[in-house]
């Protein structure tokens, strides 16, 4: 059985590093797509979509583990905090939620860096762009409004191309 567990462990480290390279790979074309045009093509909307969801996910994970194993050490020692126990077991489903992210030493101190919140929604509201946007690529692909469409509108109703068409 530990056999088994080891190869799912390596499966999946093994996605998350491809996804990051997948990822970084994505932090240069997506710039340059807005250069050279290419953000009217689908590829340029999924790699905008891998790359919030890729990076939403690690700021998630980050706020998530922002208190370590022992929360009143991590206060203390780390951030020179004290630990009031009274307001954790007063506000214990607030560093239960799966967002907005809080994991409080006290009522004035946040273990959660202020900028992982923001970045879960703006990701998110990337995320759900993006797939609107590729949801609409699909739709006009589909009703024969795609870039084969437009480019035989461009030409002026001239189809040069036997390949596109339908």
């Amino acid at each position: 059985m530990e056999a088994i567990e080891s190869i799912g462990v390596l499966a999946v480290s093994g996605l998350l590093l491809a996804w990051l390279l997948w990822s970084l790979w994505n932090l240069y074309r997506i710039p340059a797509g807005l250069r050279d045009g290419s953000w009217q093509r689908p590829l340029w909307w999924a790699r905008l979509w891998s790359l919030a969801l890729f990076v939403g996910c690690v700021a998630w994970v980050r706020g998530v583990l922002s208190g370590g194993f022992d929360v009143g050490e991590t206060c203390a020692y780390a951030h020179h905090q004290t630990y009031d126990s009274a307001y954790r077991a007063a506000h214990v489903e607030e560093s239960q939620r799966l967002f907005p992210l809080h994991n409080k030493c006290n009522g004035a101190y946040d273990l959660v860096p202020a900028w992982v919140n923001p970045t879960i929604l703006n990701c998110a509201a990337f995320v759900l762009l993006a797939t609107a946007v590729l949801l609409w690529f699909g739709v006009a692909r589909l009703t024969g409004r795609g870039a084969s469409h437009i480019a035989v509108r461009r030409l002026g109703g001239v189809d040069l191309s036997p390949v596109t068409r339908r």
